[in-house]
């Protein structure tokens, strides 16, 4: 299932950067990005009627884009519950209930003066 979301989700990237071009290339009323990024291109490319093939093609690209939005809402909501029922998406960790520990009380050490080493006896 996650292996569909994955291609799914790629799918929707496509369709949304299609979308985005197909709009920048549209000729506003007032002639403003559109015209500048592609209008007369897109005449060229279509012929007269551009207008036409261009409103089409975003009504297309954002009934694509919504209905394969919610497909992909759809499968998280069907993979999560799936993963619910067969154990959870996160793993169930019990810990016994154990009382806090206590720092020890400090031993205090009586200070003592350092002993010099032993010197070794030797034999004449």
């Amino acid at each position: 299932m996650s292996i569909l979301i994955g291609i799914l989700t790629f799918v929707l990237i496509l369709i949304s950067l299609f979308m985005f071009l197909v709009v920048l290339a549209q000729k506003a009323k007032d002639g403003g990005v559109g015209a500048a990024m592609g209008g007369g291109a897109a005449e060229a490319a279509f012929g007269a009627e551009t207008g036409n093939v261009l409103s089409k093609a975003t009504i297309n690209a954002s009934i694509a884009f919504f209905v394969l939005s919610f497909v992909l809402y759809l499968g998280h909501i069907y993979q999560r519950k799936h993963a619910a029922a067969s154990g959870g998406a996160l793993p169930a960790i019990s810990a016994p209930a154990v009382a806090p520990v206590t720092a020890p009380e400090a031993v205090v050490v009586p200070a003592t003066a350092p002993t010099a080493p032993e010197q070794p006896k030797s034999n004449p």
